[in-house]
């Protein structure tokens, strides 16, 4: 596939590193030759330097015979320019936009064809608040995703000392849960992936990734750790769109309070916000968090535009009480370093936001994708289609499918329809070898290795008589 990408910034990077190890032909545009230069040293992509939203740029960038085009710059007004160009001019078949305000996502009729001609837009501040509450309302993840419209979620939490199931092995896991189907799809010990197994063993500070209808999933977490009580006390440090969307969606179930620098910025905080608290100072000030009771904080956030105040903020809040820290940090390599330390979670906006880009870019019918890991693995929702002559996976059982070393399918998720084509009833199946995968199921697999994508994709593909 030919790809164009327009902003070499952290999104930008993130989605040009995913995809062009899947044999895609990539081209990066942007403003900064030296962004540019230093995304040459590390991966084998063409640039382009200029400003997207210019039709010259766009021909040079070979827009002329382009694929897809991702408008991912910091600007919307470029990204929004830049899809209309690329239909009007050069009728480029996909365009995807990122959209930071939402004026625009509040009026999707300005994004069809007539208009700026966007076929998919992303916020990822949007993506990161919403992975945030996720996180919020499930205090002992270290990661919560959903697939198939939230009916099943997948979660990923350190086992912990004295858990139910820790020490034991995975086939103990239908003892403990005798009326609730969960599948353990991968466990990570010291950074490495292992397949689990009916014998294999759950050690102490094992990550371990348990899949499950949502309705049971915390009854599946009890087993691996003690439950936390829930989170009250919440402390926003960063007032930006990300900080601010926060607030603004959980200050009506939370006592939150929020930080900000920016005196402008914090008035317009007060003033948008009913019922946060808002106070100008420094994040990284020790006497301004003792003030206001950082030792009485259950989870403390820590989202500036500053990766490395992030870390120094949430670090100190950590050492001065606070039950739960997390930080916003945009270097991967940051992210490895210091999670599990005195920061509980740290977060990557672009690879948080990654997934649902790439859902819109993989081959085939992939609905969602997730990257786990910090981009490490994936986990893809996949619609069935075919039947057994062109399929490699629709009517055939679990163990019949030529599944690559290194993934697993870990549920299915069926849709019961009535005689009018609608869906009455989902129903969420946590496979075994003969179970048997039928046209147009939701499958969702796990793959370890993120370089395992493009042939689970391939695997899923139908014959061309099936078209």
């Amino acid at each position: 596939m030919k790809i164009i990408i327009l902003g070499a910034g952290q999104v930008g990077a993130s989605v040009a590193e995913n995809l062009v190890s899947e044999a895609n032909d990539i081209t990066l545009v942007d403003t900064s030759e030296e962004y540019l230069a230093a995304l040459r040293e590390r991966l084998e992509i063409r640039t382009v330097c200029g400003n997207g939203a210019s039709p010259r740029v766009l021909r040079e960038a070979g827009a002329d015979d382009a694929d897809l085009l991702i408008a991912v710059t910091q600007s919307d007004q470029t990204n929004l320019c830049a899809c209309r160009i690329a239909k009007a001019l050069f009728n480029l078949p996909t365009r995807i936009a990122r959209l930071r305000s939402t004026d625009y996502v509040d009026h999707p009729e300005l994004l069809n064809d007539d208009n700026f001609a966007v076929d998919f837009s992303i916020c990822p501040e949007q993506v990161v608040t919403d992975y945030i509450k996720r996180l919020i309302a499930f205090p002992e993840a270290l990661q919560v995703l959903e697939f198939a419209d939230g009916v099943v979620s997948l979660i990923c939490v350190r086992a912990f000392e004295g858990g139910p199931l820790v020490g034991h092995p995975l086939k103990a896991l239908r003892f403990h849960l005798p009326n609730v189907e969960v599948r353990i799809a991968a466990i990570y010990r010291n950074g490495e992936p292992i397949m689990p197994e009916g014998d294999t063993i759950i050690l102490p500070g094992d990550e371990v990734f348990c899949l499950a209808a949502t309705v049971h999933i915390r009854q599946v977490m009890r087993e691996l750790r003690r439950s936390d009580r829930p989170m009250r006390r919440i402390m926003i440090a960063g007032g930006g769109n990300i900080g601010f969307r926060l607030a603004q969606s959980i200050e009506e179930n939370h006592h939150v309070k929020i930080l900000e620098l920016n005196r402008t910025r914090a008035e317009m905080l007060a003033s948008q916000l009913s019922n946060a608290l808002v106070l100008r100072g420094d994040s990284t000030d020790e006497k301004l968090l003792e003030t206001e009771g950082i030792d009485e904080t259950d989870l403390f956030v820590a989202l500036t535009n500053d990766e490395e105040d992030n870390i120094m903020s949430a670090s100190l809040a950590k050492r001065m009480g606070a039950r739960r820290t997390l930080a916003l940090i945009n270097r991967k390599s940051y992210v490895d370093l210091v999670q599990g330390g005195p920061i509980d979670i740290a977060i990557s906006p672009a690879h948080t936001s990654i997934g649902t880009l790439l859902a819109h870019v993989r081959r085939g019918d992939v609905v969602a994708v997730h990257s786990l890991r910090r981009g490490a693995a994936e986990a893809l929702e996949i619609i069935a289609h075919g039947s057994s002559k062109d399929s490699k996976v629709v009517g055939r059982p679990i163990e019949q499918v030529p599944l690559p070393r290194g993934t697993s399918i870990a549920a299915v998720v069926r849709d019961e329809r009535n005689e009018e084509g609608r869906v009455v009833r989902r129903e969420v199946i946590i496979p075994h070898h003969d179970t048997v995968i039928r046209e147009d199921d939701h499958v969702i697999v796990f793959c370890t290795n993120k370089k395992l994508v493009q042939k689970v994709e391939k695997l899923f593909q139908v014959g061309f008589h099936f078209l």
